[in-house]
């Protein structure tokens, strides 16, 4: 399992979508589901979308409900790079859906969940109070980038990173990328109250750090990056904001690739002061 949201009516409907990994013969694909909960168990209500290439690595896989209401899905290109350019194929994607799993009507391609493409592994989501929309993902050989999502947009994988030009297709350039440094951004935040509001938070595995990142008035542009938690807690996955202003991050050392202490993997909660 990757990614998970609740419903925004989940009080009274008791719906959860998940993004998940699956064999099918010699085959790993990924689809999204959505489980209905009752007495403190769960159970497939639906399948929302199915047969999205997977693989070992390169699965996106995080879930968000924007708000616009619709389901918003990251795809990683599942180790083929040329699908991330494929407008035929689900990976290395942007995927948006209503919760019922129909596709919006004014989505980029018609009767198609591709709401962009060229993605290699995206890992985040966030809007801000602007409705903007914010990505992380994972770059080849450290150019990790932060990404503003337009409808539509080609952001260029495998054909370019960072703020390299193609002459084969229009390619949305980052908001940031790492350069040499290697980040792994993985979950993201907008923080909209307390001494971090406006800023961006950006979780990550490689760089075991928090990304805090301030942007100008219209979020479009950043204005600095501070490095915050640096090798405190390992390799962080998750970060997002509660509604009393808390910040809850998510630490993933025993993922294969970091070096746990017997307490981990924690949730860790950060109380704004």
């Amino acid at each position: 399992m990757m990614g998970i949201a609740l419903d925004p009516n989940f009080s009274q409907n008791k719906y959860i979508y998940v993004m998940h990994s699956y064999a099918e013969g010699n085959q790993i694909f990924n689809r999204v589901v959505r489980l209905v909960e009752k007495e403190n168990m769960a159970y497939i209500d639906r399948v929302l979308l199915d047969k999205i290439p997977g693989g070992q690595f390169h699965n996106g896989g995080r879930i968000k409900i924007g708000p616009d209401q619709n389901l918003y899905i990251t795809t990683g290109d599942s180790g083929i790079s040329a699908l991330a350019q494929d407008p035929t194929s689900k990976a290395g994607k942007i995927l948006r859906i209503q919760l019922n799993g129909s596709i919006p009507e004014d989505n980029p391609i018609i009767n198609s969940p591709i709401y962009s493409l060229g993605h290699r592994n995206p890992q985040g989501l966030a809007w801000n109070s602007k409705n903007v929309l914010y990505e992380s993902e994972h770059g080849q050989s450290a150019h990790d980038e932060i990404n503003i999502i337009h409808p539509g947009a080609n952001y260029g994988w495998p054909l370019v990173q960072g703020d390299e030009e193609s002459t084969e297709v229009t390619v949305q350039k980052p908001l940031i990328h790492s350069g040499e440094d290697t980040w792994a951004p993985s979950g993201i935040a907008f923080v909209n109250q307390g001494p971090w509001q406006g800023k961006l938070l950006v979780a990550n595995l490689r760089g075991q750090q928090l990304l805090v990142i301030s942007l100008n008035d219209k979020g479009t542009a950043v204005k600095n990056v501070e490095f915050w938690l640096k090798n405190e807690f390992g390799r962080l996955r998750e970060v997002i904001q509660s509604k009393d202003g808390s910040i809850y991050i998510t630490t993933s050392n025993r993922d294969g690739r970091g070096n746990p202490d017997i307490k981990d993997d924690k949730i860790i909660r950060l109380i704004p002061k």
